[in-house]
């Protein structure tokens, strides 16, 4: 039976694990499950707010992180273009009172581009940006990248994330800088890989396994529908819970631990099923996804515990579809040498796909 949001929020903030790492696809509900972990960590006042400057016991980052962001891009002029800060509790306690403005700005041209500069204003309620060109040349107020702008965000976050871990590791309190990370217990995170290239992401997964595995006394919930980034921090860092998160037809959810080396197939399955969705979406499927669809099933077989992957087959068909996969998947007949599929072969590889995820295996443990 399913449970609520708050049900399994309960169960990630009961947990003794230092890590919970949650996969689950775009939709289900993981922005709605962090502020539902949030609000159950630090419950909000009479006045709608929580304490943020006070006895700070969680920090999250969400959806909601990256709204406190949009652009002003001078339409009368466009000329001034720059990042507006939706300035809170959140964004004053960084910039203002933890003055992390040089870290967010390392950070970010670490990431991206060294000759890229944001610039924040003194009210810390915008940032402009700036680039060097040729020639000594600087081209002020350009307007980046979606990528680029998710990853700014993400180091304003990130640059926090890096000063709590080092106060919070001096063992005693009163020798601390600051008192008010003494109460933080708890780091939400759900997909801070939005619009990032793969190089970034993995850059950006490492880095956070780092900093994870150097903390002290924090307990850590990670949720993403990138099986490259969950893959990565699967193996950069210890002492973890993997889940899959899923939403019932009937509105109740469902949080299934992955146990052992089953996360690795899980990570590596998701990781197939995204190349060959998107060679389905943009049209694009070539001879080497039915080789990939192969794999997935074999994968998948071979986690499941089936003597064979032609097991997974549908029940009707299946020796047709068996002998398309191992037509299309060795090169032993002499029509292998091209790499543009037929339309039946393609529709083929869409059926299966689609047979494979409908049939919920990756639920079965």
């Amino acid at each position: 039976m399913g449970q609520s949001l708050n049900e399994i929020a309960q169960k990630l903030r009961d947990t003794d694990k230092k890590v919970q790492l949650i996969y689950a696809f775009n939709g289900i509900g993981k922005t709605r499950l962090s502020r539902e972990f949030t609000e159950l960590i630090a419950p909000k006042n009479d006045e709608g707010e929580q304490d943020e400057r006070g006895k700070i016991k969680v920090l999250y980052y969400n959806a909601f992180t990256e709204d406190l962001f949009y652009w002003d891009n001078d339409l009368n002029e466009d000329r001034n273009r720059k990042l507006i800060i939706r300035s809170n509790g959140f964004t004053n306690w960084v910039l203002k009172d933890q003055g992390q403005e040089p870290n967010i700005i390392r950070h970010f041209q670490h990431y991206t581009n060294d000759k890229l500069t944001p610039s924040f204003n003194e009210e810390y309620n915008e940032i402009s940006f700036s680039i060097e060109a040729g020639n000594e040349e600087i081209v002020d107020n350009i307007k980046i990248s979606k990528g680029e702008e998710s990853c700014l965000i993400w180091c304003v976050f990130y640059s926090l994330l890096e000063q709590v871990v080092e106060v919070l590791n001096i063992a005693e309190p009163n020798e601390r800088e600051t008192d008010q990370f003494n109460d933080l217990k708890y780091v939400f995170i759900d997909d801070p890989v939005s619009s990032l290239d793969e190089n970034h992401l993995i850059e950006l997964a490492v880095n956070l396994g780092g900093l994870i595995k150097k903390s002290n006394g924090l307990k850590f919930v990670i949720s993403t529908h990138n099986p490259l980034f969950f893959n990565v921090l699967f193996n950069e860092t210890g002492g973890k819970a993997c889940y899959m998160f899923h939403k019932n037809e009937d509105g109740t959810y469902d949080l299934q631990e992955k146990n052992g080396d089953s996360n690795k197939s899980f990570s590596y399955h998701h990781y197939l099923i995204q190349v060959l969705q998107d060679a389905i979406d943009n049209n694009s499927i070539q001879k080497y996804h039915f080789m990939l669809l192969r794999n997935l099933y074999e994968k998948t077989a071979n986690f499941l515990g089936y003597p064979q992957w032609s097991k997974l087959l549908p029940d009707e068909q299946s020796a047709y579809y068996n002998r398309i996969i191992q037509f299309t998947s060795h090169s032993t007949l002499s029509n292998e040498v091209v790499p543009e599929p037929t339309e039946p072969e393609k529709n083929t590889l869409k059926v299966l796909l689609r047979h494979l995820i409908d049939q919920n295996y990756y639920k079965e443990e």
